[in-house]
């Protein structure tokens, strides 16, 4: 096997959206190809599922990738050598190598329909037995394989594997492995349709493409022995394969909507920034220790294949929103002003609006919220809000009402000073007379934004609730 340099690769099946799961095995790869020792990432779409793949899941899939930042080396839209990079343009690449493995028998025509195929499996299971081929026709003679083509027969071509071998390899993330060729049956390595299958094209794109380390789901775990076999036969470089944990819930079963999980086009639209999504699945499987919000350079400096666990990995909807709340507080102001697109935020105000929010919002709908408090007209309190308001009393609006008028703004100083009080006497029932909210950023800063107008309107309201007992 190879070890360096480090060549490592995604390659999605374009069938759908992605999800945490595919975007995982991505960065996975990528911060191990751009690590301290260099490398190269590749991208590569497996697209041999005609009726499955399409043209615009694979568009969108790199679309997500390049707003995440997870560009790639070579792949897809760049120049120069290694393609094609789409699985669909290199049949002709796998033609050369079928008859290489029939003519020295490691591979044989498959005759059998789905319908045998099927009472197969249903025999097997029902006698207790792992379901796998049975080897039926891998005991046809040269005649009868010639008989069946001429009567038009579309066989598959099975991979033979070999009896009473044990398979030992280095897993990157698992430690060594062991797998005994009596436990699986001979395997599909071409349709009857003429297009490769997954376990032939898959690996043997890795070792054409040169690619040094796999990290991928633990759901390969059982094709990795297969394909060491097939890339044995073919005389072909195996890579190093890393098995990555299962993401799961919080019931330990298997990531799924009802645990909180979203396509990464759905998270995007919610508002999640590329810096939160990158950075929590950087740690989910993964430990990093205490290193705060990093950047893909930095993240991929400290990555370590030792350091990916073993166990199911569990996602927390929780954790993800605490790196959404480190995005927003250390993102430029301009990925935020986006945000308020369609609100009522004055131009020349835009910029000091989003730092004094940046601290007290995760999402669009909660800063676009705010623009509505500051700018709009504030939703009727509620009874606790309500007995907060008739507690400060009306000679409390009405003084500020008159420091408005006086100073065309509002000083807390000044009203602390007129009133004497100070603290949450002074900054609660103010908050939610201005805002209706009792929580938020800093009075001060937010009574810069709010107009003399808007703050006549509200505390005169204020005042008219203070007074109805």
């Amino acid at each position: 096997m190879q070890s360096c340099p480090i060549k490592t690769r995604f390659a999605p099946s374009p069938t759908g959206l992605m999800h945490l799961g595919n975007l995982r095995t991505a960065l996975f790869n990528l911060l191990l190809a751009r690590g301290p020792a260099g490398g190269c990432f590749v991208l590569r779409i497996e697209d041999t599922d005609r009726e499955r793949s399409s043209a615009g899941a694979a568009t969108a899939l790199m679309q997500e990738l390049r707003w995440l930042g997870l560009d790639w080396d070579a792949g897809p839209q760049c120049v120069g050598p290694g393609g094609p990079w789409w699985q669909s343009e290199r049949a002709a690449l796998y033609a050369e190598l079928y008859p290489r493995l029939e003519q020295s028998r490691e591979a044989y025509p498959c005759f059998c329909s789905d319908r045998e195929l099927q009472y197969q499996r249903e025999t097997q299971l029902a006698a207790r037995q792992p379901p796998r081929y049975t080897g039926i026709c891998r005991r046809l003679s040269d005649a009868e394989i010639r008989v069946r083509l001429g009567r038009g027969e579309r066989p598959t071509l099975r991979f033979r594997v070999p009896a009473g071998r044990t398979i030992v390899y280095p897993d990157l993330v698992r430690g060594e492995q062991r797998a005994v060729t009596d436990e699986f049956g001979d395997f599909i390595i071409r349709r009857a349709d003429g297009s490769a299958a997954f376990l032939f094209c898959n690996a043997v794109d890795d070792a054409l493409m040169g690619i040094t380390h796999v990290l991928r789901g633990e759901d390969h775990l059982a094709n990795t022995p297969r394909q060491l076999l097939l890339l044995e036969a073919l005389g072909l470089r195996a890579p190093w394969y890393g098995h990555l944990p299962m993401i799961v819930g919080g019931d330990g079963t298997p990531l799924a909507k009802r645990h909180g999980s979203r396509s990464v086009a759905a998270l995007r639209e919610a508002g999640y920034l590329p810096g939160a999504l990158l950075n929590y699945l950087a740690r989910l499987g993964h430990a990093y220790g205490d290193i705060g919000l990093q950047g893909i350079k930095e993240l991929a400096y400290a990555f370590d294949v030792q350091r990916i666990g073993r166990a199911p990995a569990r996602f927390d909807p929780q954790q993800l929103d605490y790196w959404q709340q480190q995005a927003v507080t250390e993102a430029p102001v301009a990925m935020l002003e986006v945000w308020l697109d369609g609100a009522r935020v004055p131009v020349e105000q835009r910029q000091r609006f989003v730092e004094i929010l940046r601290a007290n919002v995760r999402f669009p709908n909660e800063i676009q919220e705010w623009a509505e408090r500051i700018y709009g007209s504030l939703p009727p309190p509620d009874e606790p809000a309500r007995e907060i308001l008739r507690a400060a009393g009306v000679e409390f609006f009405e003084t500020a009402l008159r420091l408005v008028d006086e100073d065309e703004g509002l000083s807390l100083q000044r009203l602390r000073q007129a009133t004497g009080l100070r603290g949450r006497s002074l900054f609660l029932p103010l908050r939610l007379a201005l805002t209706g909210e009792p929580h938020g950023p800093e009075l001060a800063e937010l009574l810069m934004l709010i107009s003399p107008q808007h703050l006549r309107e509200r505390l005169c309201r204020a005042s008219k609730l203070a007074r109805a007992r």
